[in-house]
């Protein structure tokens, strides 16, 4: 048996001797905590005085003491925000209920536009290295949810140019793919161009989980560097959420969500969004007269060949709320974009008519139930098929400059490479969850994410092509085991073993006669199989300071993209690719204080380590005009980050986070080399290290009418200049600058919330930024945004 198997069952014995040796005698106190209104106050620290009980209430206000001798006690309830709850009881028989009710001190303002960690959120509580966003306090600005992460601590989203564009999602050194996007626990591997998080609207969650190294099993999957779920409100409810928002660059963005819950349970689900802009902001750029040859160094021009939009519908139908089924949806995604393709890889490469299409054709399923079969056995299956497809047309034979003019040339030929070439991807997921709590303290959990791919292409310029013939097929298999042990409210461990396999079929050419031009092709097969392991724990020093850690050796699996390629986005393929492996370690402190009665101060530090072998990074190819992925042998990183909030009564909250990342090359010796490498020790190039975000909004209450409020805000975005090659290399490895994203935005909601308008300017100071060397990010904008909300309790 292998060692974290036995490190496994020891753990889950003695645990469990521990736990049935506690005798079960006295009375069980048990009660709830709401405010005036009867909202629920979660996560309140309640204490009875005298003793060594003190808990943390759940999600929904509850508490619960076991034990507890009879007589008469005080009981003392707080909670940032609130003023003290303190009442005297009596305690006998077998139990007693206590109701509490807080006066509210701290009137929070629905209509905040600031990120940070949302006092309704129980994951906060994990031993986990996580931070959650309140996504309902941004409902009213123009975000979508990639801009959105961006303001998290330890998260950079990187993107390619402007609405629609390509982009990666970052967390504490590692990106792209090593970080596993989920909405409500399902893997969004196979969801396409036409529905990514640059262009999902933050209306559309209801939080957003951000887990940093260490990720739970129920988030079924290989991530290895973190993972980003997005948590809708599916709750069953009545509920209609339409907003519209319009600015620069001729830039619509339209979102409606909708809801019905009959009182037999019916439900229906319609979220539609839609997203267009000419992305024709102003870039700086060297280029030349096709004419006259004469050179600008630095020509200031708008980009003009870079249209996007995209519009997507979602659809739910199913029951609620039943005995065999706590929610049972099918459901039917449908979506399509289109994309002008401006540039290559880098903006010495300029198009003028080369664009990308898609589409999502996605049906869905869901089932939930609580307690099947026996109490405590809960199940959670999801599936979906993706049947769209993608399409990169490229046919106009043109040279462009960044001035929009153009030399035409005759015969068959194209801007790039000539092309239509359609692929569908034939790509489904299936996830299954299963737990089964066994009494209060242990619960266990089993998940199995299954992933399939087969690429099919075709391309009517080339119909005989041997090339479109070719097998591109994928399965990937992770199949998890968790334990978690609940000792008190105060401490909490994790055990967790995964499975990794992989299976991929593929083919490569050669010459089987040696005479030119004469291309055969060689079918492949391979298997992988692989094992991780990894725990998770929590302790309360205090009701509000909480210690964390996390450890995890794991391993993520190559995907269809890095091993097949992908023409739409400029990828090439590399089928050689391995899986690659990371020691993961985390250590975490989180204090939240409140003092004279009107100012409120959390803060949280987290510390990482990653031993990664095989690491899978992002380069360009030989010609410059596509990116490649390869593996480096070994890879080390380290660091932290860190973020402090402080809040005044409901007039200000301000905020300050800081993440600083280490990430080193460790191989010594590359492929056929026999001395030291070169770039030994070197920081990894083209990832920032060192980044940061700080904000600051003011609130004015009852403006103009009683009840109607007005919030006005600050955001800035800091990234420290960084190299985009190696560091040894010299003068040649260029940089990419620091840079300061300046943002301002107003939002004035009345009629209780009902009605919204809210006020962007981003990049105020019309700053260059890059996310990728030399591809700029969009120049000053300004947006307006409108929202109605209206929602019917069930």
């Amino acid at each position: 048996m292998s060692t974290p198997k036995i490190l496994f069952f020891i753990s889950f014995f003695f645990f469990s001797s521990l736990s049935f040796s506690q005798q079960n005698q006295g009375v069980t106190v048990t009660g709830q905590v709401v405010e005036k209104s009867g909202q629920t106050v979660p996560f309140a620290t309640v204490v009875l005085e005298k003793t060594d009980l003190s808990m943390i209430s759940d999600e929904n206000g509850k508490f619960i003491f076991k034990n507890v001798k009879p007589g008469k006690h005080t009981i003392k309830v707080s909670a940032i925000g609130f003023s003290g709850f303190k009442k005297s009881i009596e305690v006998s028989g077998t139990s007693v209920n206590i109701p509490v009710q807080l006066d509210n001190e701290l009137q929070e303002l629905e209509s905040v536009t600031v990120l940070g960690r949302s006092a309704t959120d129980k994951v906060n509580k994990q031993a986990y290295n996580i931070t959650a966003i309140d996504a309902k306090k941004l409902h009213n600005s123009t975000l979508d949810l990639s801009h959105a992460l961006d303001r998290v601590s330890g998260v950079r989203v990187r993107e390619a140019g402007g609405v629609g564009s390509r982009s990666e999602l970052a967390i504490n050194g590692f990106s792209g793919n090593q970080i596993k996007v989920f909405i409500d626990g399902v893997p969004m591997d196979n969801f396409g161009s036409s529905f990514q998080l640059n262009n999902i609207p933050i209306n559309l969650a209801d939080r957003v989980e951000v887990y940093k190294g260490v990720v739970p099993i129920w988030l079924g999957g290989d991530a290895l560097g973190g993972a980003v779920n997005i948590v809708t409100n599916n709750k069953p409810r009545t509920y209609v959420d339409a907003s519209y928002s319009f600015g620069s660059f001729n830039t619509h963005r339209s979102a409606a969500n909708a809801g019905y819950t009959a009182k037999s349970g019916f439900t229906t689900e319609v979220n539609l969004f839609q997203n267009y802009s000419d992305n024709n902001y102003w870039v700086n750029v060297e280029t030349a007269d096709l004419n006259t040859g004469k050179y600008y160094p630095n020509a200031r021009v708008r980009r003009f060949h870079d249209t996007y939009r995209n519009e997507t519908a979602i659809i739910n139908i199913g029951i609620t709320g039943k005995k065999y089924a706590d929610k049972l949806m099918i459901g039917f995604t449908a979506g399509e974009n289109k994309a002008d393709i401006q540039t290559g890889a880098r903006m010495v490469t300029v198009f003028g008519d080369r664009y990308t299409r898609g589409n999502i054709l996605m049906p869905t399923l869901k089932y939930q139930v609580k307690d099947l079969f026996t109490k405590g056995l809960n199940v959670n299956i999801s599936g979906n098929f993706n049947l769209g497809e993608e399409q990169t047309v490229d046919t106009v034979f043109r040279k462009y400059n960044w001035f929009g003019d153009y030399k035409e040339y005759p015969g068959a030929g194209a801007e790039s490479s000539r092309t239509l070439q359609k692929m569908r991807n034939n790509n489904g997921i299936a996830v299954a969850n299963i737990t089964y709590a066994l009494g209060e303290r242990h619960s266990f959990m089993l998940n199995n994410t299954f992933n399939t791919f087969d690429r099919k292409s075709s391309d009517e310029l080339y119909p005989q092509s041997l090339v479109y013939q070719q097998p591109q097929k994928s399965q990937n298999n992770v199949t998890a085991l968790g334990y978690k042990f609940d000792y008190n409210e105060k401490w909490s461990t994790s055990l967790f073993v995964k499975n990794y396999s992989l299976t991929r079929v593929f083919t490569r050419s050669y010459n089987p006669t040696g005479n030119a031009g004469d291309i055969a092709y060689q079918k492949f097969k391979g298997s992988s199989s692989l094992q991780g392991y990894g725990g998770a724990t929590s302790y309360y020093l205090k009701p509000n300071l909480q210690v964390k850690a996390s450890f995890e050796k794991t391993f993520r699996l190559p995907t269809p993209t890095e091993l097949f390629g992908d023409p739409n986005n400029n990828v090439e393929g590399n089928v050689n690719l391995n899986a690659e492996s990371s020691i993961n370690a985390n250590a975490g402190i989180s204090y939240q204080t409140s003092f004279n009665k009107v100012n409120a101060l959390a803060f949280d530090l987290n510390l990482m380590y990653r031993d990664a072998v095989d690491f899978i990074r992002t380069t360009f190819n030989n010609n410059q005009n596509k990116t490649v992925t390869l593996n480096q042998d070994s890879v080390e990183n380290y660091g932290f980050d860190g973020e402090i909030r402080y809040s005044y009564k409901s007039r200000f909250t301000a905020g300050l986070n800081m993440t600083y990342q280490n990430l080193r090359n460790m191989t010594k010796y590359e492929p056929d080399q026999n001395y030291v490498s070169y770039y030994y020790k070197d920081r990894m190039p083209n990832i920032p290290y060192l980044y940061g975000n700080a904000d600051a909004t003011v609130f004015f209450n009852d403006v103009l009418k009683k009840g109607n409020n007005l919030s006005v805000g600050y955001n800035l975005l800091y990234v420290h200049a960084y190299y985009l090659y190696w560091p040894s290399q010299g003068a040649s490895k260029l940089d990419i600058p620091e840079q300061f994203n300046h943002d301002l935005n107003a939002v004035y909601t009345f009629a209780n919330g009902k009605y919204n308008i809210a006020l962007e300017c981003k990049n105020l100071l019309d700053n260059k930024l890059y996310d990728n060397f030399s591809l700029q990010k969009p120049s000053r904008a300004f947006y307006i945004k409108l929202r109605y909300f209206f929602t019917k309790s069930k």
